[in-house]
Parts: C-alpha cells; structure tokens; sequence
C-alpha cells in the first residue's frame, strides 16, 4: 500500500512538473512568434511565464513598446484562463483550437504621460478630416487637447485593469482606469479570432452595447481648457460645439438638436453614457434622415440612467474646402485696456522659461514651425504640433534658429 501510495504521488507530481514545462515551452514559442509577427511595429517584453493547473496561462512583469509611442504599456500581471488545463495546452498548441469560453484579465496596468506622447518621425500625409471630438484647448484655437495638457491638469498616467470574456454567447470588454473614466462593451454573438490578423473580431448577432464613464475628468477638462483658452466655460463649449458640427458637415451630416445638446452636457458634466452601436451598419448603427425622408427613429442612448429620444444625423452636402486668410492667423480675444495678445520675440538663450506656452520658430532656412514647446537642450529645442489627433515633437538645432517668437496674451503693443 506504501508503494502504492508513493508510486502515485510521484506519477503526480512528474505529470504537474510535465505539464507546467509543457506550458512554460509552448507559451514561449506562441509569445516569440507574436513578438516575430509585430516587430516591424513594437516589441513585445513577455516578462515572466507561469502557469495555474486549473488552466491558467500568467505572465508577470510584461509590457508592450509601440514604436510610434513615448513610453511602454506595463502590465504587472496578465492572466489568460482557457478553462481547463487540457483546453489551455491545446490551444498554446495551436492558437486556431481556441475554447468556446476564455478570459484574458490585465492587472496593474500603466502607461505614462508625456509632453508628446508621439514619436517625432510619426507624420501624416494629406488633409485629414476634422476630428469629431477636438476640444480647444490653447490661446490659438487651432490648438487642441493634448497629452502635455494632461499633464498640467495632474494626469501624469492612465493606470487601471482590463478585462476580455469570451463565452459562446456574448464578448465583454472592461476597461477600467483610476482617474480617467472606465470603458464597458457587450456584444451579443460577437468573437475573437486570433487566426484573423485583419479582423480579429467577427461580428455579433446584432448591436453591441458600450457604456462610458468619466469618473469626473471632463468638468477638469473643461474648466482647465477655458482657462486655457481665456474663455469662459460656457464661450468655450460654444467653440467646441462649433467644431463639432463643423467636422460633422465635412463628412456631410448634420446633427439633431437632441444630439447636439447630449454632446454639450456631456463636454461640460460627463457622466455616463450609454450607446446601442452596430459595427457592422455605416456610421456604427446611428440613424441617418436622407434628403426629404421622413425623421427616423433615434439612436438607443442613455445618458446618467435617462433615454435620450430623437439622437440622429441629417444627410447634408459637405462644404467646399475653403480656407481663409485670417483662418490661418492665431483666433484670440484681446485683452481690455489696449493690452494686446500677438506674437513677440525672445531669446532663444532663455527660451527654457517658456517651455508649455506657444512658440513660433523661423530657421535660417527658412522653414517656420508654430506648436507647444516641450523641451529645451544645450543643443536642441522641441516644438509640438497637433496632427491626427496626436502631438508630434519636431527637434531643431538651436544654432540653426533665427527667430523665436512667443504668443503673448496682456503685452502693451
């Protein structure tokens, strides 16, 4: 009976150790050909490999570099349950046998603020379209909200948890962060296809629900803005609005009245909000009134718990894109007693005192570049400008600089 018993205990514990190696190998192999198969875009650390015998898979201490980014995603611990320790060994086999129920939870997940975020060799080419939310956020205002104004807000980095649930019924996403709002899709029918590189998602059996919370960062956002813009709150919601339905008739729609005062509520309070989207419609599902068509049925939205009724678009004519002289020239109110705000020239040897305000810098080539100033070196300086959404730091040579000037606001002209 002894040996027996002992004979047992070792069949045991040489299947576990089997088993954890087993995990250990084909984990590392599946996690060097992700890193293979996104080398040209970021690197991938996995950290350290573990495994749970009820069919866990952990990595702890990994992280992800995206190449066009600043700063790593850390993820203190990531943690993929297949459900059943044969389910997770066939599927590190062969990541196409994935079990019809999974999850993939991200735990003490960080990723840091920055100035500029985006690399400096990020560029975009052509005119982009308007984005549809651009807060102004600057005495010009062209200038929109940024990762550096975050930062000066007290954001120094989005910090939290994620979660992916997978059952035969339904895809969840979580996403939910300390100061910055949280994140929450639910969509019927829906899964993942990790096979699919192009579309790694297929679609639902109908629309999908998503849920946004700000946890209280748009009334920071809003009030730091206007400060920003030398505005007050209610003026600068008027510019943002004015920017949205600007950007909305680029594309050639027009918004509801119900729309339009949702977007305002939600751009001054936050709150949550709750959407009935479809992937898989034109403009994610939101009602469209064609020409001389009668009022359709609004979008399923709920705003802090309450239905908002008649949520739509009208189909317009986009405008011709024209683009005026004084449209080019910096928009800002004058200050009172003939204390003017314009453009004023400093020296670049002191140009470190003005770094987060708006500079404008002329090179002996001649090349202008007008943006936020990040930072100031022995040899170098960096100007941001906003583009796609995102700043992008252009470094220049100081010895190459031949004028530099700063947007003032309460300078005696």
């Amino acid at each position: 009976m002894k040996r027996l018993l002992t004979f047992i205990v070792v069949v045991v514990l040489l299947g576990w150790l089997l088993f954890k190696a087993a995990v250990w190998w084909l984990a590392d192999q599946r996690l060097a050909e992700a890193r293979d198969a996104m080398e040209s875009i970021g690197v991938i650390e996995r950290g350290r490999i573990s495994s749970g015998i009820e069919g866990r898979l952990l990595l702890i201490g990994a992280s992800y570099q995206d190449f066009r980014l600043a700063q790593s995603v850390d993820i203190g611990r990531l943690v993929f349950d297949a459900g059943s320790p044969l389910a997770l060994l066939m599927v590190l086999a062969d990541p196409g046998r994935v079990p019809a129920a999974w999850s993939l939870r991200a735990e003490n997940v960080e990723l840091s603020l920055e100035a500029t975020m985006f690399r400096n060799w990020v560029t975009t080419s052509g005119e982009a379209t308007p984005a549809l939310f651009a807060p102004v956020c600057g005495p010009d205002h062209r200038q929109q909200l940024g990762s550096g104004d975050l930062v000066r807000m007290g954001v120094n980095g989005i910090a939290g948890e994620a979660l992916i649930r997978q059952t035969p019924e339904r895809l969840y996403l979580e996403l939910t962060t300390a100061s910055t709002g949280s994140l929450e899709i639910n969509w019927p029918g829906a899964r993942v296809d990790v096979m699919n590189r192009e579309r790694m998602v297929q679609g639902g059996d109908g629309p999908m629900t998503v849920t946004l919370r700000d946890g209280g960062l748009m009334r920071r956002v809003a009030a730091y803005c206007a400060r920003e813009s030398s505005v007050a709150t209610t003026e600068w919601t008027s510019i943002v609005m004015d920017a949205f339905r600007q950007a909305l008739n680029a594309r050639g729609y027009e918004a509801s009245a119900q729309l339009l005062a949702l977007y305002r509520q939600w751009l001054t309070e936050g709150g949550e909000l709750t959407l009935v989207l479809d992937p898989e419609q034109p403009i994610v599902g939101v009602p469209v009134q064609r020409v001389e068509q009668e009022r359709p049925l609004g979008l399923r939205v709920s705003y802090n718990g309450q239905a908002v009724p008649d949520v739509y678009l009208k189909e317009v004519e986009p405008p011709e894109p024209v683009v005026s002289e004084k449209a080019l020239q910096p928009v800002v109110p004058e200050d009172t007693n003939n204390r003017m705000a314009g453009w004023y020239p400093a020296e670049v040897a002191k140009a470190g005192r003005w770094i987060g305000h708006t500079v404008r810098v002329t090179l002996s080539n001649d090349n202008v570049v007008e943006g936020r100033l990040v930072s100031v070196g022995e040899q170098t300086l960096e100007v941001a400008r906003t583009v796609g959404g995102g700043e992008i730091a252009y470094p220049m040579m100081i010895r190459a600089i031949d004028m530099f000037e700063v947007w003032q606001r309460g300078q005696t002209r």
